[in-house]
């Protein structure tokens, strides 16, 4: 399986997506361009954490229309497997492939924080390693990771069981419904505010993120059901 890393200007993360799925885990990964305008050759796309365009006008909104966004988008129809963490995660909304926003944290403070979470659904194709319940441990970094979205989507996410992961200790970022990681309804697009590519090794304090990247390789190939 080969990723695509997408790189943007004010990308920071790129570096640890890239280093846990080719160095840790041994796939094959490259970094592609903001203005390049073909993912051909690559199965699946990971879109990092960091500052897109600085976060000028809101967190993902310009990176939303670089060259290489409709690719992403025609890799998502098309089934591929697709993953924004944090600021990867915003793009993905602003781009359309998820439902909802990410919003100013409630106490409108950037956190930094290692957090607790739960696995919502693990009958997913990012989260088939996990158990269901689990409770996993994963770095956060983030100014603008409150997760809301309107009564009827929020209504959706819970029938189409698309609510893949919450925060379960505490609430970092003021997040509906405790929220911190969410899927399409087909399945292959996920985003989520906490950083797996920063827990692959238990030297970083914890390796919960490992089986993340575990579970898509395992997946390759398959076709994704989140229910």
């Amino acid at each position: 399986m080969k990723f695509a890393v997408i790189v943007f200007p004010g990308s920071n993360c790129d570096m640890d997506m890239l280093w846990a799925v080719k160095d840790i885990l041994g796939a094959e990964a490259d970094y592609v361009r903001h203005d390049a305008e073909s993912l051909v050759g690559f199965d699946g796309v990971l879109l990092p954490g960091g500052f897109s365009y600085g976060d000028y006008l809101r967190c993902g909104a310009i990176a939303r229309f670089s060259k290489i966004i409709p690719e992403v988008i025609r890799f998502a129809e098309e089934g591929k497997p697709v993953f924004g963490t944090c600021n990867g995660f915003q793009v993905l909304t602003e781009a359309g492939l998820l439902p909802g926003t990410l919003l100013r944290n409630d106490r409108l403070h950037f956190v930094c924080k290692t957090v607790s979470l739960k696995v919502e659904n693990n009958q997913t194709f990012f989260t088939s390693e996990y158990g269901r319940g689990e409770k996993i441990q994963l770095p956060i970094a983030h100014g603008e990771g409150n997760y809301y979205c309107d009564e009827e989507t929020l209504k959706q996410l819970k029938e189409n069981n698309q609510i893949v992961f919450t925060y379960a200790e505490e609430n970092p970022n003021g997040s509906l419904e405790n929220i911190a990681g969410i899927i399409n309804e087909k399945g292959n697009v996920l985003g989520m505010m906490p950083h797996p590519e920063r827990a692959v090794e238990s030297l970083l304090g914890s390796n919960d993120g490992l089986r993340f990247f575990k579970s898509i390789i395992k997946n390759h190939g398959k076709v994704t059901n989140n229910q």
